[in-house]
């Protein structure tokens, strides 16, 4: 059965040309339009379209308000946000709000049709450009159980303990260890980790949660 799509964009150009770019599609029937976020939330109460192309921002309730809304009256209906704004913000809010995608504007009618092909199986979706432009925002990421596992466990009870400001001697001591033995381990510890010195050996050992 062909997918039924709601067209949702304020600005009537764009919003007539995507419905009459998709309507020549097979497989996918338009079953109308709507110009904001309330009118799209009563047109897909009323007529039930399996996708929903929505432009993020809007006068009135804006795109990432209606999915919202829909989430809870129409959980069923996927909406894919269709949109000139690759900000982050925006992007998280709408997934945040029951998007199953965030696509841009100036992608060809046959891209469009088959994205709303996929968000009808369910397929979450992001513009490449998109996807960059979140992963460039995302922090760094912090040593964890993959750079624990370079070490021995000796090797961790050192980094703690270095971490902590002991001494090669002090922790010889505490260990049981000769001094050399330390000395060759923190050598390794920061070798194996690319570490400068025992200054970055702490913030790591904190970065692992090893304090």
């Amino acid at each position: 059965m062909a997918v039924r799509v709601l067209v949702v964009d304020d600005q009537r150009l764009i919003r007539d040309g995507i419905a009459s770019l998709l309507s020549v599609r097979p497989g996918i029937t338009v079953v109308g339009t709507a110009m904001d976020g309330s009118e799209a939330v009563a047109k897909v109460l009323e007529l039930r379209p399996d996708v929903v192309l929505m432009d993020v921002r809007m006068p009135g309730m804006d795109g990432v308000e209606a999915v919202t809304v829909l989430r809870g009256e129409a959980p069923e209906c996927r909406a894919v946000m269709l949109t000139t704004f690759d900000d982050e913000e925006y992007v998280v809010q709408a997934l945040r709000a029951g998007a199953c995608g965030y696509l841009l504007k100036d992608l060809p009618a046959d891209e469009l049709a088959r994205a709303v092909r996929l968000a009808h199986a369910g397929v979450a979706q992001l513009d490449a450009s998109v996807t960059r432009r979140l992963a460039a925002s995302l922090p760094a990421p912090r040593p964890g159980a993959e750079t624990a596992a370079l070490l021995s466990p000796r090797e961790l009870d050192i980094l703690r303990l270095v971490a902590r400001g002991r001494t090669n001697r002090e922790i010889a001591a505490q260990l049981y260890l000769s001094e050399g033995t330390v000395k060759n381990h923190v050598s390794h510890i920061l070798g194996r980790l690319s570490l400068r010195d025992r200054t970055q050996a702490a913030l790591c050992a904190r970065d692992m949660g090893l304090l």
